[in-house]
Parts: C-alpha cells; sequence; structure tokens
C-alpha cells in the first residue's frame, strides 16, 4: 500500500475507534501547557535507580534522558524520595534508569524498596523494565508494581547497531514470556524508525507482542536529541508511525492503543496526532492542540489525566 493510498483510507474513517472517548496523558516527566490543560510537577515524576548511568550509550539516547529524572541509586534514596514526593502530592511514579551491559535494568536490588512504597505509601508505581528474567518478573509482581513497560525491538541489527548490545529478539521475546508468566500487568512499546528513521523490524516487533495479552500497546517514534550520535538523524514520517499503528490496531482489536510521548515536535507532531487519531488510537500523550481539535470535530469526549499513558487500561476498566 501506497502512502497516499493509506492516507486516503484513514480520511475516509476505515480505522476510526467507535470508541466516543479518547483519553489525553500528561505526566510529569515533561512541561506540557495547552488551553485544556496544564502538566503537574509533581504528579507523576520518573526516577532512575543508576542516576546519570548507563551501560550502553545507546545512538538515540546517549544516557540523556536519565539527566531528566530523579536519582535514586540506593533502595533507602528511593523510599526517602518516593515519601518526599508523596507529601508534596506525588500519586505515583515511573521507575526506569540506565541499562547494563546486557540490556536489563537493575531493579532487583530495589524490589524490597518497591514494596514497602507500595504498602506504606500506596503510589502508583509503573517500572521500565529492559530485558527481564522470570526470577525479577516475579519479584516485581510480588511487590505490588501496578504495570511493567517494555520497549521491543524486532531486529537484531537495531539491537546491535542502536542500542550496543549483544543480544537477540530472541531475548526480547524470553522477557515478553516471563512479565507475562509472572501474571504482572505489562504494557509494551514499539519504538518506530530506531533504525535511523527507517521501519525495521517494528511489525516483527508486534508479532512478538501478539502471542501475549498485554494490558496496553504503546507506539513511540524516533525522534533525533541533541548532543547524541544520531542527532542530525530524520526521524520517521508521520505516515512511517501512522502505518504501525494501523497495523498495530488490526492486529489488537480489543488492546487499548496509545500514541506515547516520545516522537518528533511541532508540526511532524501535530501532524501524527492526528493520523494516530485516525488510525484508531485510543489515547494520546501530551497531544497537539490540533490533534485535540480534531478529536472535538470528530464529535469524541476528551479527559487528561496526570499520570503515565500506560495507565489507560486502568481507566478504561475503571469506566
Amino acid at each position: 500500500m501506497t502512502d497516499e493510498q493509506l492516507l486516503e483510507l484513514l480520511s475516509k474513517g476505515t480505522w476510526l475507534s467507535k470508541n466516543r472517548k479518547i483519553r489525553f496523558y500528561a505526566p510529569s516527566f515533561m512541561h506540557y501547557k495547552t488551553v485544556h490543560y496544564c502538566s503537574s510537577t509533581k504528579d507523576f515524576p520518573t526516577i532512575s535507580v543508576t542516576g546519570s548511568g548507563c551501560s550502553l550509550k545507546c545512538k538515540h539516547c546517549g544516557g540523556t534522558v536519565l539527566n531528566t529524572m530523579y536519582p535514586a541509586t540506593t533502595p533507602e534514596e528511593l523510599f526517602r524520595l518516593c515519601s518526599e514526593l508523596k507529601q508534596k502530592g506525588a500519586l505515583g511514579c515511573l521507575i526506569s534508569g540506565g541499562c547494563l551491559p546486557d540490556g536489563s535494568v537493575p531493579l532487583g536490588r530495589f524490589i524490597e524498596a518497591i514494596g514497602k512504597i507500595k504498602r506504606e505509601l500506596g503510589l502508583k508505581i509503573f517500572v521500565h523494565t529492559g530485558i527481564i528474567d522470570a526470577q525479577t518478573a516475579q519479584n516485581l509482581q510480588e511487590a505490588g508494581v501496578d504495570s511493567a513497560l517494555i520497549d521491543v525491538i524486532g531486529s537484531d541489527e537495531t539491537i546491535r547497531d542502536i542500542y550496543k548490545l549483544d543480544i537477540t529478539v530472541r531475548d526480547y521475546a524470553a522477557s515478553l514470556n516471563a512479565l507475562n508468566a509472572a501474571g504482572i500487568a505489562f504494557v509494551p512499546h514499539v519504538i518506530v524508525g530506531l533504525h535511523y528513521g527507517q521501519l525495521k523490524g517494528e511489525f516483527d516487533a508486534l508479532k512478538m507482542v501478539s502471542k501475549y495479552k498485554p494490558s496496553a500497546l504503546v507506539i513511540i517514534a524516533f525522534m533525533p536529541i541533541h548532543g547524541t550520535e544520531m542527532e542530525n538523524t530524520k526521524p520517521p514520517t508521520p505516515v512511517d508511525i501512522a502505518k504501525v499503528m494501523v497495523t498495530a490496531r488490526a492486529m489488537f482489536p480489543q488492546t487499548p492503543l496509545v500514541l506515547g510521548c516520545m516522537r518528533p515536535k511541532g508540526k511532524h507532531r501535530s501532524e501524527t496526532d492526528i493520523l494516530a487519531i485516525k488510525a484508531g488510537a485510543d489515547a494520546i500523550a501530551y497531544p497537539t492542540e490540533e490533534a485535540v481539535r480534531f478529536a472535538k470535530d470528530q464529535g469524541k469526549q476528551f479527559s487528561f489525566s496526570p499520570i503515565c499513558c500506560s495507565q489507560i487500561y486502568m481507566d478504561i476498566s475503571s469506566n
């Protein structure tokens, strides 16, 4: 199918979600302000258990994203920070961090602290796992983690060249299997255009995910970040992102589908957001003004939430 044919089908509302409501999310990860909503710096922040450290220094990130997170590099620091955030009004947080050489985020030694945070503070806890083994997945589930977020890569070449990892897509498949077997809610993220802005492995990643029943599915897209090896790399086009969104919608008709927070900004984002709605997205993180207007023009009701967009499956089930 050509780009023009896809755009024509999208314009006809072929995949437009039949749900009358679309959900928008604007957590504390970044500042967001429109005529409809203004994000808070305290409601749902991100914490790095490795501080600014990362063994991989992937070409697209280089560890720069870690500098936007609260550092908490010991279990004691993590609990203390979460206590302070709770006192300031936080509803929860995303616990993330840089990766070890095997592609995992070192969450193991923080399990006990996470359990204590859940028991004593009652915060909503999402974790970004990276590659994960069965025991760690089980431990996270027993600690009461609300949701596990995992990026799923479908190309061995991309894993080697961009992530600089000596693993394969089989390791991502094994991680999905570990999360599924543990019974923890998990939300895979598929990154469009990570291979130098080109489509490579995204549809294979969706096939991997389709073997399981994720709580939700998030599509994000490579965006050039200043100071990284790929700062001058062109991102995927809005149409390429829409191709992955449409495929995901067809493969996961009953799974909440989200356009996540990482994607190019400016006019590119406005076009992407509108195409995502046409492609059947149930939610968008940090939507542009144009996307909100388009949703209203389609007769959709909308709401904003200060929580991470991976929360959508909880929001839908509570209605």
